[in-house]
């Protein structure tokens, strides 16, 4: 997933004392890569040692691990062997370097003091989920730490989000505040233990606890009483407002559609999509989940796996979840409890739980206990707080299986930070700051990019505020002073504002589309030529118009235009986003066809499409499937993003038959598609809205496939990637994938990234470090 941060175990030569003459130990030095900080490999590497004989020493440092360790050859080659094999769960070591070195004398093993005085390749941990060993201790009466909603270990509980400063000891995190009472702290610093230097390490006695506040701002303190509070609200339909690992959730009963409306009405979210938190029950944990949602063999791993993300799977009809939970969609978004708190919870209730962002939709999850009592108080009928602080907001992860695989959709909790390789060196330290929708931030350096969890829109003064902690952030965590700041070439994009006024540091602008095909051949580490659809909403193109159906041929920071789709005016310019009647209204007119608006009179708004006033002309193919969802499912407003073309992919479920569409060069040599037969057949009342949404989504894959054949004549292509947010509707990305592989090319999907607005800011900085590589020194 992410390339991590490097292990130095130094195994430099030392020599034991040997009163009988024996022969004189061998001492080697292995340096290792890999996942190892904030996983409990300090404590392992002590007890292997032990286990083996070995003697030597054992020290963090900013992001490695160095060990000294000495004894007989066959033996220290026992100890590398187990370094792999038998590292905790959580560790992903590699050994990149063994050799002998310096001789050193030691009487035992010992782990030393972390160190941060040298310069390192640091690795920031994330959040890792409930283990089993915890879980059994909380569940068990006889344990000092039974229902402590804060239970953890060297495999398990918060990294990320509670993390100051590097290196990660618990005076750099934010339980600094939490004096380890006598029992804490004999298992923190027994190396034999599993809460040997468990950062966050806590019980009844010297941790957090949870904090009960009604509506009245009553607030309860005794957390046994705190959770029977909130559970008892949720039975009785009630909104609860939670405090998790990387902030709050709304809560309410998944099974009680009553709840729910209520949800939605007050936080003013009247469709999108609700996240279900599912109880673990049968021998792998998913019966529950079996239930309510078709899971595939790799849909299952990703549920259970250390990440515990939102995996969108198609729902059974027998389930009984509330039919407001996913209005009008075929699919939930469904995970497992990754906290204790969770956990209890769950085991309380005894049933599935809506758990969404507690946010103000758009901006990111809310961490701080008053300013969510304040922000969130119209929406939750209480709250159920704790006082462990949340350093920084890291929201859930989502992923969606297409063509194949699970892909994300958005990065957060679990995966973030996101370290990535890049196939080449980054000329200067540089922080790229994405889009407007879905932003993220990527830190680059060297030949390493960090990404942030998914911050949200950015129209609000709160997503700003986060947006700047976090370039602040990566940077002070990876000790990486940005020298450059990127941006998307769009001048209203909030992010861009934000570069072009920052008055510390030079900028540069990357065009939206390259960022997307370079974020996507960035991921895969393959050197072209590629061949990339980069197919979304909208986004700033180079001759000033809206693009958003480009096709670009070339490989990162060395792109060319050569297809796109036959352009068509946009009325109201941004706002066809949420009113996707206008992008219906106008491919109609373009082909001198009515189009009837139930909701407003479209007199004037077709002035000014006729005047060409405010209507910037797009190529963009989200914007078509907002026009087929408008003429085909009646939808002519939305409330979020793509709601209307995943309302027609939920209606046509299938492939169809495929419309033949038009291929013609444009007076500039661009080739281009036709989408007006694709009109006609949309109006066809005669044939069922079914049947008509299968037919554009198969004639949209056809057409990417007969643009691809077509250039093929022309240039040397085999590699064909899929990119941009419209690609994350499976039905089209499935087909495609298919006829395209049919037709001979190897297809690369985004499977590391997002293949949205999230994967921009990755884009920016591939693209241009790519350029400047060859441009050479000068």
């Amino acid at each position: 997933m992410a390339e991590s941060a490097k292990v130095v175990l130094r195994l430099l030569p030392s020599v034991e004392r040997n009163p009988e003459g024996g022969a004189q130990p061998q001492i080697r030095r292995i340096e290792l890569s890999g996942q190892v900080q904030g996983v409990g490999f300090r404590p392992f590497v002590y007890r292997l040692a032990n286990e083996l004989g070995l003697h030597g020493e054992v020290q963090n440092r900013l992001g490695t691990v160095d060990i000294i360790v000495s004894g007989r050859a066959e033996t220290l080659a026992e100890f590398e062997r187990a370094l792999i094999t038998q590292a905790p769960p959580l560790a992903k070591p590699v050994i990149t370097r063994a050799e002998e070195c310096e001789r050193h004398y030691f009487d035992d093993f010992r782990i030393l003091a972390s160190s941060s005085g040298e310069a390192a390749r640091i690795f920031v941990p994330t959040d890792y989920f409930l283990c089993a060993d915890c879980a059994e201790e909380q569940s068990n009466p006889d344990d000092r730490r039974f229902r402590y909603p804060f239970i953890n270990c060297t495999q398990c509980g918060p990294r990320y989000t509670l993390i100051e400063s590097l290196p990660y000891d618990r005076p750099n995190t934010s339980m600094s505040g939490f004096a380890l009472c006598s029992d804490c702290l004999a298992e923190y610093t027994d190396p034999n233990d599993r809460r040997f230097h468990a950062e966050p390490i806590a019980c009844a006695v010297c941790g957090p606890q949870l904090l009960f506040e009604n509506s009245e701002r009553d607030v309860t303190q005794e957390r046994g009483a705190a959770l029977t509070a909130a559970v008892s609200l949720l039975r009785e339909g009630k909104v609860i407002a939670v405090k998790g690992i990387g902030g709050y959730h709304l809560m309410c009963d998944a099974e009680n559609a009553s709840a729910v409306a209520s949800l939605r009405r007050r936080k003013q979210r009247p469709d999108k999509p609700l996240a279900i938190l599912m109880p673990l029950a049968g021998d792998d944990g998913l019966d529950i989940v079996r239930q309510h949602v078709h899971l595939d063999a790799a849909e299952q791993d990703l549920l259970l796996s250390a990440a515990r993300p939102i995996v969108v799977a198609t729902r059974r009809s027998s389930s009984s979840l509330a039919w407001n939970i996913a209005p009008r969609l075929n699919e939930f978004g469904v995970f497992l409890p990754y906290s204790p708190l969770h956990q209890l919870l769950l085991d309380d209730f005894g049933a599935p739980l809506i758990a969404t962002s507690g946010n103000i939709s758009g901006e990111p999850v809310l961490t701080d206990n008053e300013e969510a009592a304040s922000r969130l108080a119209t929406i939750a009928d209480a709250f159920l707080h704790h006082d462990r602080p949340i350093v920084r907001p890291a929201d859930d992860s989502v992923y969606r299986r297409s063509a194949g695989k699970p892909r994300p959709l958005r990065l957060g909790r679990g995966v973030t930070p996101l370290e990535m390789t890049m196939p080449w060196r980054i000329p200067k330290p540089v922080i790229a700051v994405g889009g407007h929708m879905k932003a993220t931030i990527a830190l680059g350096w060297e030949d390493r990019v960090v990404v942030s969890p998914h911050i949200g829109e950015m129209e609000s003064p709160r997503s700003l505020r986060v947006f700047e902690q976090l370039i602040s952030n990566l940077q002070e965590l990876y000790d990486v002073d940005a020298a450059h700041i990127l941006c998307d070439a769009h001048p209203g994009y909030a992010s861009h504002r934000w570069a072009h006024r920052h008055d510390k540091l030079p900028y540069s602008s990357v065009w939206h589309h390259r960022a997307h095909a370079a974020a996507l051949v960035a991921e895969t580490g393959q050197r072209g030529p590629w061949l990339v659809f980069t197919w979304d909403g909208v986004g700033y193109g180079e001759d000033g118009s809206l693009w958003g159906g480009e096709a670009l041929l070339g490989d990162v920071g060395l792109w060319n235009r050569v297809a796109s789709l036959r352009p068509f005016r946009l009325p109201g310019g941004d706002r066809a986003g949420r009113e996707p009647w206008r992008s219906a209204a106008s491919v109609s007119w373009e082909l001198g066809l009515d189009y009837p608006v139930r909701q407003c009179d479209t007199a004037l708004v077709r002035q000014a499409w006729q005047k060409h006033v405010n209507c910037p002309t797009t190529s963009a193919a989200g914007r078509l499937f907002d026009a087929a969802a408008a003429i085909v499912c009646g939808i002519e407003s939305v409330s979020f993003e793509a709601h209307g073309p995943m309302l027609l992919e939920a209606l046509a479920r299938r492939a169809g038959t495929s419309v033949p569409l038009r291929l013609y060069r444009d007076r500039d040599g661009l080739l281009r598609s036709d989408w007006a037969p694709l009109i006609d057949m949309l109006y066809n009342t005669k044939r069922s809205k079914a049947s008509r949404a299968a037919d554009f989504h198969t004639s949209m894959a056809q057409l990417l496939v007969d643009q691809a054949c077509a250039l093929r004549e022309q240039h040397e292509i085999k590699r064909v990637g899929l990119t941009g947010g419209v690609f994350q509707n499976r039905l089209l990305a499935e087909q495609a994938t298919t006829l395209l592989q049919r037709a001979g090319f190897d297809v690369h999907l985004n499977s590391v990234l997002p293949c949205n607005d999230g994967a921009l800011c990755v884009g920016q900085l591939a693209d241009w470090s790519r350029q400047l590589a060859a441009l050479g020194p000068n």
